[in-house]
């Protein structure tokens, strides 16, 4: 799809007016509930079907579908990232009214680094066609380890700091406890930084790693890079609020990776299809390699995602009756409480 320069910027004003609204709204700290969460959800998700709707309007139905391929991916790919989130929130103890003002950091940081990607990402693509096996191969790769880490995950998960984040820890001088939203404060003369500049830290250097996944995948859908940034756009604007009204639910979605692997293995293996025709190889043994279509991709993803949440929350349904069961014919009315229950009580 042929986009202006004149659409780009509108897009890129329009999405940074949205930024500094919904920042403007939630300046003030304090602990977001579950109807303020479920409203921006809803806002968000509203205004990805309304833009996703207008590409199938003024642009074409291969346009659309790419879209909203591409932001059914990376917000599923966001709600798995969450899982980091909230292990990162709790080892670091942020109270909970400083927790958005920490999460919109990370939305903002991921913005930019991700656009910085896409930008490089597109411009070799363009250029190397061959860097499609690379991209296909990495994250099939990524998808085998998310199979191994599901399968091997024991006990209460923990996050493991990073080298980069271990040598701010050693050299700055930070503050026993948080300081409001301040992220470096003067006591007795002497410079400090408080915890929240080190879990934003925590924050960014993560971000890094879920951009690793996340553009191969979505280049994987669609090589156009306004759809690209859109749909990447879309997918982490909410995601704040989505963190909030699904945070109690994120451990019933025992499934999740899997389907996860299962999506980005497909990609994978569609983006070595396209590497081959890329760079003129239309066939193998005699057999002719598929073209695969955007629609049959839009499905794969959503069954696979319709999939792994019914089986996931059945799982962790029936997990909760055995519990109770286990103790005694009393529990088992709190357990059908639980498994209905959302993120009200994180």
């Amino acid at each position: 799809m042929e986009v202006s320069l004149p659409v780009w910027i509108v897009s890129i004003l329009v999405l940074t007016a949205l930024i500094a609204v919904d920042f403007f709204i939630s300046r003030k700290p304090h602990d977001v509930s579950i109807r303020e969460a479920s409203i921006w959800t809803v806002v968000w998700v509203g205004l990805a079907c309304v833009f996703g709707l207008g590409l199938f309007i003024f642009g074409d139905s291969q346009s659309g579908g790419e879209f909203f391929a591409g932001f059914i991916t990376e917000k599923s790919l966001s709600v798995d990232n969450l899982f980091v989130f909230v292990l990162i929130m709790a080892k670091f103890s942020v109270p909970s009214i400083y927790q958005q003002r920490v999460l919109m950091f990370g939305v903002v940081l991921a913005l930019v680094l991700r656009t910085i990607f896409i930008l490089a990402g597109a411009a070799v693509i363009s250029q190397f066609a061959w860097v499609f096996f690379i991209f296909g191969a990495f994250l099939i790769w990524t998808a085998w380890k998310l199979i191994q880490e599901a399968r091997a995950e024991q006990g209460e998960e923990e996050w493991e700091e990073n080298a980069l984040l271990r040598w701010v820890e050693r050299i700055a001088p930070t503050t026993k406890d948080y300081r409001g939203t301040a992220l470096v404060v003067r006591e007795n003369g002497k410079r400090m930084v408080t915890p929240l500049l080190i879990v934003l830290i925590a924050i960014g250097t993560t971000d890094i790693l879920f951009a690793l996944d996340s553009i191969p995948a979505i280049f994987g859908l669609t090589q156009d890079p306004y759809i690209v940034f859109t749909a990447n756009a879309f997918a982490l604007m909410g995601l704040r609020q989505l963190y909030f009204l699904i945070g109690g639910l994120l451990k019933k979605l025992v499934y999740l990776s899997y389907g996860l692997s299962v999506i980005l293995g497909f990609i994978g293996v569609k983006l070595v299809i396209e590497a081959f025709h890329g760079i003129g190889v239309h066939e193998l043994g005699g057999f002719e390699i598929p073209h695969v279509s955007i629609a049959f991709s839009l499905s794969f993803i959503g069954i696979t995602l319709a999939v792994t949440t019914i089986a996931s929350l059945m799982k962790s349904r029936g997990e909760s009756f055995v519990e109770a069961a286990e103790h005694g014919p009393g529990h088992l009315e709190d357990a059908d409480a639980a498994s209905k229950d959302g993120a009200g009580n994180r």
